[in-house]
Formats: structure tokens, C-alpha cells, sequence
């Protein structure tokens, strides 16, 4: 028994978020970036394509909600796959819910609550999460503010940034 605990003891701390969420059974493809790992009680129901970028607090649920069902319908269980497509982002603290399937290209605001499946090339956001803008509009928009950095060490992109005009920065 306490072998079982210094084993998992030692996934959470010494595996990288994608190990111990494949080690779970979540299909994950190329290129992923995943800073969470709390993916329901049955993370295997949860299928992530290539180039996603999952931040911090993500939640994806994959069980209903059936305690309220317990006493009259004591062996009732329900269950949702989580379907996530390619090159997505899906922003801080969203929560997806059971059964929703999120196309390709999509952008999720944080701290959304996805409570229906997002077609592609679509941007969310809110509680509940509601269409906010199309892809390829942002996509054109944000290219504007390319300051061509990645890739550069932390003392080269803080010098480009520096010295840079403030009219080249993003302006709410």
C-alpha cells in the first residue's frame, strides 16, 4: 500500500504534465504545450490533437453530474468524452464540461466555462462560453504586433521589447 502512494507520490512530481496524463490514458498529439492535469476522474476519455496549448487551472470533466440521482437511481453513472482539435488554446482556469468536442484553430478566453462543443476557427469566452470572434480575423489582427522574438534568449527579447515604440504594443 505505501509503495502505491510513493509511486504516485513520485509521478506528480517527477513527470512532466503530458507523461503522467499519456500514463492516464489521454491521447495527446504532436507539439502540445499542457501546464494542468486535472482531467477528471477518467482522464482516458480525453483526446487532444496536435499543437495544443492547455494552460494553468485547466479542468476538463468527463463524469456527469449524477449525485443528485444516487438515491433513486443508486447504479446510475454518466459520462462525456472531451474531443479537443488541433492547434488550440484554451486560456487559464477554463472549465470544460462533459462531452463537448472543440474544433480546430480555436481560441478559449480564461476562465471560460465551455459548456457546448466550438466549431472551427471560432474564439470564446465568458460563463458560459459564447462565440466572440473568428480566428482568422484575430490572426490578421495580432500579426500587426509580431515582434518576431521567439526563440531569442531572455536578455534579447528584453532588449528588442525595451526599445521598442509604444505604438507597436498591444492596446486594449
Amino acid at each position: 500500500m505505501i509503495y502505491r502512494y510513493v509511486k504516485l507520490l513520485f509521478e506528480l512530481i517527477f513527470y512532466s504534465h503530458e507523461k503522467y496524463l499519456r500514463k492516464k490514458g489521454v491521447k495527446i498529439g504532436k507539439n502540445c504545450w499542457i501546464s494542468s492535469r486535472d482531467f477528471g476522474s477518467e482522464p482516458y476519455l480525453v483526446e487532444i490533437g496536435d499543437h495544443v496549448q492547455i494552460t494553468n487551472g485547466v479542468k476538463i470533466f468527463t463524469h456527469g453530474a449524477v449525485w443528485v440521482l444516487a438515491e433513486e437511481f443508486p447504479d446510475f453513472d454518466s459520462f462525456g468524452k472531451v474531443k479537443i482539435g488541433n492547434n488550440v488554446y484554451i486560456g487559464n482556469n477554463a472549465l470544460i464540461m462533459p462531452g463537448v468536442t472543440i474544433g480546430n484553430n480555436v481560441i478559449i478566453g480564461a476562465g471560460s466555462v465551455v459548456t457546448k462543443s466550438i466549431e472551427d476557427n471560432t474564439i470564446v469566452g465568458g460563463n458560459p462560453a459564447k462565440k466572440i470572434g473568428n480566428f482568422n480575423d484575430f490572426r490578421m489582427k495580432m500579426l500587426q504586433y509580431n515582434f518576431k522574438t521567439y526563440g531569442l534568449n531572455y536578455k534579447q527579447k528584453k532588449a528588442v521589447l525595451l526599445s521598442s515604440e509604444d505604438d507597436l504594443f498591444i492596446k486594449k
